[in-house]
């Protein structure tokens, strides 16, 4: 019980970090929130180890592959941002829900890991569905649509590289090295869109870092008590703080091709979790 409340309350807070980066958009670029995502994540994580997780400051194992995973996670959290800020937050967060079913059609390549007919009609059924989202040839798809659907396609990529982190480096340097890559990366672009923010964004900047970090050590936390597969599923709550975020601060709701596609990819992503932990158990 300790490892669902830790982890669907991570993915249920994450939606609010993602309204006030909508919110921050109408002020400013999507370079600097991302930048802000980044910066107060460094400095919350780096605090945490400090303070109570000294022992795992240590160099990592595999420092290339931490860097390509860091440099993915920032494209992807870029491209979210940029969503939310042109179409709604329910929509972009469907899109993004291809993530599971992406890393289940890269884990043979990447991974070495066999995947049945299920798995891949699976995988099928989920493509089927952010079709139905975006509708091709029906209604004009624009760039933060497509946006959307990259940020899942690279946190599929995402969460390969993490699996094979997994095996190497501890949880919090993963956070930490991810969060330095990024904010390094997105630094870069700084000097060309930075505007001076006032004191109630730098609290939402900051509110942003530090629900990145709690959500994520909260996952963290939750892979204590339950194996990965049986948490999968949860990941899915996000959807529902998302709807209601998005109802009362945006007055935005998603459309009933909206809905179904939704259906359709969290069905295609829990019959793929589901048949993963079953496999899993066949292999004990």
């Amino acid at each position: 019980m300790k490892a669902i409340i830790l982890n669907a309350t991570a993915w249920m807070i994450v939606p609010v970090m993602d309204a006030i980066a909508k919110h921050l958009s109408l002020t400013m670029d999507v370079f600097q929130i991302t930048w802000a995502r980044y910066f107060f994540t460094v400095v919350f994580t780096l605090s945490l180890m400090v303070l109570f997780y000294r022992e795992t400051l240590v160099w990592s194992k595999r420092p290339k592959l931490q860097l390509v995973r860091g440099i993915i996670l920032a494209f992807s959290t870029l491209c979210f941002f940029y969503s939310i800020s042109v179409i709604s937050l329910p929509k972009a967060l469907t899109l993004a829900f291809v993530a599971p079913i992406t890393c289940t059609a890269l884990s043979p390549f990447f991974l070495g890991e066999k995947v049945g007919i299920r798995r891949w009609s699976a995988v099928l059924v989920g493509f089927l569905g952010t079709l139905i989202v975006i509708r091709p040839g029906f209604i004009d798809v624009n760039l933060a649509t497509l946006a959307a659907l990259a940020c899942g396609v690279c946190y599929g990529f995402y969460l390969v590289i993490t699996r094979k982190l997994s095996t190497s480096d501890n949880s919090l340097l993963t956070l930490l090295f991810t969060g330095v890559v990024g904010l390094v990366i997105i630094s870069a672009f700084m000097p060309s869109v930075w505007v001076n923010p006032t004191p109630n964004e730098w609290i939402m900047m900051a509110i942003i870092g530090l629900i990145a970090s709690v959500a994520h050590l909260f996952i963290i936390l939750s892979l204590k008590y339950a194996d990965a597969s049986k948490l999968a599923p949860l990941g899915y709550t996000e959807i529902i703080t998302n709807i209601i975020i998005s109802y009362y601060f945006f007055h935005e709701l998603p459309d009933n091709w909206t809905y179904l596609g939704l259906f359709i990819i969290v069905l295609s992503g829990l019959y793929i979790s589901r048949r993963e932990y079953y496999l899993s158990k066949l292999n004990l």
